[in-house]
């Protein structure tokens, strides 16, 4: 969620830092700050709502010139959006800033004890506590880096930490447990930031921190730690992609960019994962496949739009390798005791690598002692860094809030594990495997086609910007898709939508249906799965013979759906367990042509967060 930049270096601080924080307004945010050293003294400057209002104020009262700063956009968890609650926050004297993201779970009483030393805190924040904290330790030692290992021994919770202090004009610190924080390595300057894309425009060289580190930034250098002070090993890594792969190039919004570039997405997560005799390679597998011939239960643990992927996922694992797979909400999962031991495979599926209820579940299963693979699109985040194996999707960066091209890769990567798992276990050969992924190869073409036949969806689209619900229907893989579809039009549209299995229809949902109601279904091929097909067609007819208006997704040649819908979209035909990677498309579409219409902004809907790094 929350953005952080920090900067050391011979540029402009400020210009450094609000360019980065520009760039991470994707993750979702409510206010923004920024901290400068300068003339022995810190300037700030913050303000509630977005960005603009902070350029404003900066406009209106300048900053003076400083080559040291940080900065922050944030999304309130404790205490409302408001030019107080805005970091960054700074203790009594005005000496020490500090910007954060996640939650000091003991705040309270660390709060309560700083009270009684007679600090003042006027926010309703969390993280207020650890700038006075800092300003204490700071008196007693006069080292930044030391101050901060220090305080962070006394915190209890997920957090990024970035601070400085006005007698250290040359000095930037971070300290991370559980949340994202990289370094950006220049020529005489360096970068700290929630994400690459932050300083991408100076540098593609940057350093991971890893679990309970503090990071020191000098102009000479950095110096990394544990949070006892020893000194720890970093792994430096090239960023693959440049500035411009996060600008808009020429689209309305980053969202019709992403859905764009899936056609170029699926086909990269596909690139070098099978040799000429049929074998697939992951990433980074470091389970043995005398270990992975011995997994009797698959649980794929996931949020959102990544659990509808795991839904589907579901389908390929259990076809191809013939072993259970249960699909957890990663939020819920080690609330419930989940019962796992030595021969579980949990796979963890996060676009970011960072969502914390996911991270938070792996945690749990390893501790039980199972295995965990990781499907991220981000490299060394640390969802993948605590897994076992690791497969990386190559979406790209994905701006947009509401994940597209990131689910469609998750798919491929999805059906890469099941077949890899049916490779080790003895389940498929290398030509049932080669056959699989040359369908997959020509899916990016498939998407293409889908892409080029979708203003009759833009148009329909439009034509519903004024309904209150919608409703969505799927058998077999195109359950997840309905659900999907109707979390899209939810965060874009911020319209009721239910995505339903169609054979439950006539237990329950029938009774929403009225005249004129949108129902969009998702029909299966009658090739593959020829009984699911008749009866979703019958599905259809009993809605529509209550008055809904039917909006009917059906592959090429299906010719029975016709007299049935009102709006027919066509895909091409593909194997049924591959239909979501096509299916999915038009409603993409669809969700963003509606949410378009109503005047929404699709990059940054209301009230959500790209990275979701607090429980």
């Amino acid at each position: 969620m929350c953005g952080i930049v920090g900067y050391v270096g011979p540029q402009s601080a400020l210009d450094v830092v609000m360019a980065g924080l520009k760039r991470l307004e994707y993750r979702g945010y409510d206010s923004a700050g920024v901290a400068v050293l300068a003339d022995g003294g810190l300037a700030t400057a913050k303000r509630a709502g977005k960005l603009v209002n902070l350029d404003k104020e900066l406009s209106e009262h300048p900053l003076p010139s400083a080559a040291t700063g940080i900065g922050h956009t944030r999304w309130a968890t404790h205490g409302g959006p408001t030019d107080a609650n805005a970091h960054p926050h700074l203790d009594n004297a005005g000496r020490v800033a500090v910007v954060h993201n996640g939650i000091i779970e003991n705040f309270a009483p660390l709060r309560a004890e700083l009270a009684e030393r007679g600090h003042e805190l006027p926010s309703e924040t969390d993280t207020e506590v650890v700038a006075h904290l800092l300003a204490e330790e700071y008196s007693a030692c006069a080292d930044l880096a030391e101050a901060m290992r220090l305080v962070c021994g006394r915190l209890e919770g997920a957090f990024t930490l970035v601070a400085v202090h006005a007698d250290a004009p040359d000095v930037v610190v971070g300290a991370r447990r559980n949340s994202p924080l990289v370094v950006g390595v220049g020529e005489g300057e360096y970068f700290l930031a929630s994400d690459v894309a932050a300083f991408i425009a100076h540098t593609r060289n940057a350093v991971e921190l890893g679990q309970d580190q503090v990071v020191e930034l000098r102009r000479d250098g950095v110096t990394v730690t544990g949070f006892d002070g020893t000194p720890a090993d970093v792994r430096s890594y090239h960023v693959d992609w440049d500035a411009s792969a996060a600008e808009k190039s020429g689209y309305a919004s980053f969202m019709l960019k992403e859905i764009a570039e899936q056609p170029k997405a699926v086909a990269d997560t596909l690139l070098g994962r099978i040799d000429g005799s049929g074998t697939l390679s992951l990433d980074e597998v470091r389970i043995p496949a005398a270990v992975l011939r011995e997994v009797d239960k698959v649980v794929v643990v996931a949020c959102g739009t990544a659990f509808h992927a795991g839904l589907i996922a579901k389908y390929a694992i259990e076809h191809w390798t013939r072993i259970p797979c249960e699909v957890e909400l990663a939020s819920e999962f080690r609330y419930r005791d989940p019962i796992l031991d030595q021969q579980t495979l949990v796979v963890a599926i996060s676009q970011s690598g960072e969502t914390m209820d996911t991270l938070m579940a792996l945690r749990h299963a390893r501790e039980q002692g199972a295995r965990v693979l990781a499907i991220c699109n981000t490299n060394g985040s640390t969802i993948p860094r605590e897994s076992d194996a690791v497969l990386y999707t190559h979406a790209g960066p994905e701006v947009a809030v509401a994940s597209t091209k990131a689910f469609l890769t998750q798919l491929v990567a999805c059906y890469l594990v099941a077949l890899y798992l049916g490779q080790v276990r003895g389940t498929k050969y290398g030509d049932e495997i080669r056959d699989v992924v040359r369908d997959l190869s020509g899916i990016s073409g498939a998407v293409e086609r889908v892409l080029q036949t979708m203003d009759p969806v833009r148009e329909l689209a439009r034509s519903l910007a004024h309904k209150n619900t919608v409703l969505f229907l799927g058998r077999h893989v195109g359950h997840p898709v309905a659900l999907e579809g109707a979390l899209k039009l939810k965060e874009l549209a911020y319209m009721h939508a239910e995505g339903f299995a169609a054979g439950e229809l006539k237990h329950g949902p029938i009774a929403l249906i009225e005249e004129d109601l949108p129902v969009v279904v998702v029909v299966p091929s009658p090739r593959g799965r020829s009984v699911l097909h008749d009866k979703i067609v019958s599905n259809i007819q009993e809605i529509r013979a209550r008055g809904a208006r039917t909006v009917v997704i059906a592959e090429e040649g299906d010719e029975a759906v016709v007299p049935y819908a009102d709006h027919l979209v066509r895909i091409p035909a593909t194997p049924t367990l591959l239909q979501p990677l096509v299916a999915t498309v038009p409603l993409q579409v669809f969700a963003c042509e509606l949410a378009t219409a109503r005047g929404n902004e699709v990059d940054q809907p209301r009230n959500l967060a790209k990275s979701v790094t607090v429980e």
